[in-house]
């Protein structure tokens, strides 16, 4: 199917209302002048609380020995500990205030216990078929190992008879998307990060407007960052007159919160019940190239056919009742999957919580490293690593498994892009292959390993991803399309220049200067 990008679709907004001018001149401006008056009447009361610090100081030394002793005896991750033991020792009274600020986490313990009584309610909803993970475990125990730790998070179950097809672009995933949506009779839920007016959201609305107008079910969901640039804070309203359910996840309030570090990173299509889409591709025309932001786009995605899909519904569902009351989870989850008979393999979607210590993103990738014996290759747009990561990449090199990460060669954000350097030098020095994509940028997120594995999905290699963000990804364990995965790999690798010790060195001082700098409050950004 060869998509018609003359039509342009469906446009809700005119010109001139979003991008940045709107946004500091609408209701969002007004809250975010709110924000930045909360934030000078907090240091200015610091700086109040400045002149008795002769009174207080071996007080708040004391104080700051015992906040920093706690910090080392916690769960925190070990790079965050030396985070937050800088910050202190560089702003004795700062640090320790605002260090205690964001552990009391203001604004999201609420969330917190909701999300915890949904996994809790929902953990059984999706029963895992005996017979599928003992037969994974006669094929390979140590996989069913990893199947049965994603399972205890949540209601992760491993499927088989389930057809994966993988798309190595943006464009691939959206020609396939409208095909998808056309054919829709019952449900359809969308839950994205970004969406923008233009090409890809227009011809996606216009169909989500023609299915609800035919009875179907349509549910869309998107992370409340959208509000500061892309969309008006009205928009839901706005879809709501095409007969779309609209939530904005975590919309941005007047009211400093920690709730505002957990975004929703997640990207999900779910149809019928039987078909559902994941991968790095969000609702925006720069994901399909037909607006260039930072040269080619390199992004990928997966659609998955079958029981499966019943996973992503279940993610989306626990999602969007966290506001809600009551949901009828049974009604969507009862709708008819079949099997793919002719299918191999296994498949597992997974999402990944900020709010619980399971870290399940990291240590899916980690198990794979650690279980590794010819290759890992790699796909990331960002490169900030804790220790735990690092070492585990490391050490799957220095095994002698040939590890290799393709990194953008075109950056979006010169800090993280700064940050990714740092580690390149360690990296090097242990084996590890780093390329990074001449055309543009890459915003893939796709593990591949020894021919057999593979997870494709939102999760990057940064502390964002990994540590504050709802995340989900389909890990695939010989299926029929991780050699199309792998081949995609070295299709882009032929378009990358290698890294070496040598264009480390002769990397810009200004550039290793800022992730010097960077990288010491790393796990904060």
């Amino acid at each position: 199917m060869q998509t018609d990008y003359k039509n342009r679709g469906l446009t809700l907004l005119k010109k001139g209302q979003k991008g940045i001018i709107h946004a500091i001149f609408s209701r969002f401006g007004l809250m975010l002048l709110l924000l930045v008056i909360q934030l000078l009447l907090f240091f200015t009361g610091f700086q109040w609380f400045r002149e008795f610090r002769p009174h207080y100081y071996s007080a708040m030394q004391l104080f700051s020995f015992i906040v920093g002793l706690w910090i080392l005896n916690s769960r925190i991750n070990p790079t965050a500990k030396i985070t937050w033991l800088i910050v202190i020792a560089l702003m004795p009274v700062f640090g320790v205030l605002l260090f205690l600020y964001m552990k009391s986490d203001i604004g999201h313990r609420v969330l917190k216990k909701r999300v915890d009584h949904i996994i809790t309610e929902t953990k059984e909803n999706i029963p895992q078929d005996p017979e599928t993970m003992e037969q994974l475990s006669q094929e390979n125990r140590a996989v069913a190992a990893l199947a049965h730790y994603i399972g205890r998070s949540s209601c992760h179950p491993v499927y088989d008879r389930t057809a994966v097809t993988y798309f190595p672009l943006g464009e691939d995933k959206f020609e396939e998307m409208l095909k998808q949506l056309q054919a829709a009779e019952h449900f359809i839920f969308m839950e994205y990060f970004i969406v923008a007016e233009g090409l890809m959201w227009g011809r996606v609305l216009e169909i989500l407007a023609q299915k609800a107008a035919q009875g179907v079910e349509v549910r869309f969901m998107y992370d409340g960052s959208c509000e500061f640039a892309l969309l008006p804070r009205d928009y839901p309203r706005r879809l709501k007159a095409l007969g779309i359910c609209c939530k904005v996840f975590a919309p941005v309030t007047p009211f400093i919160s920690t709730h505002y570090n957990y975004r929703d990173h997640r990207k999900i299509l779910v149809i019928d019940g039987h078909t559902a889409f994941t991968g790095g591709v969000n609702l925006a025309d720069e994901y399909i190239n037909q607006e260039e932001k930072f040269g080619h786009w390199k992004d990928t995605a997966v659609m998955v056919k079958g029981e499966a899909a019943k996973s992503f519904t279940l993610m989306f569902l626990q999602t969007w009742g966290i506001d809600e009351r009551e949901q009828d989870y049974a009604h969507f989850l009862s709708c008819p999957a079949l099997p793919v008979e002719k299918a191999k393999g296994y498949v597992i979607p997974y999402g990944d919580c900020p709010l619980d210590n399971e870290k399940l993103g990291e240590r899916v990738y980690m198990d794979i490293l650690n279980r590794s014996l010819r290759y890992v290759h790699i796909m990331t747009p960002y490169l900030i690593l804790d220790g735990e990561m690092e070492t585990a990449l490391k050490f799957a090199a220095e095994r002698g498994v040939e590890v290799a990460l393709i990194l953008p060669g075109i950056p979006d954000k010169a800090i993280p892009y700064a940050l990714a350097k740092t580690h390149y030098l360690s990296l090097l020095e242990s084996g590890i292959k780093i390329y990074e994509y001449t055309p543009g940028f890459v915003h893939a997120k796709v593990f591949v390993s020894d021919d057999r594995e593979a997870v494709v999905g939102t999760i990057n290699l940064d502390y964002r991803s990994l540590y504050h963000h709802f995340e989900c990804a389909s890990y695939m364990y010989d299926t029929d399309c991780i050699p199309d995965i792998e081949a995609d790999f070295q299709a882009t690798l032929a378009k990358c220049r290698e890294v070496s010790r040598e264009t480390v060195r002769r990397e810009k001082w200004y550039v290793k200067l800022t992730g010097c700098l960077a990288k010491a409050v790393a796990p904060l950004l």
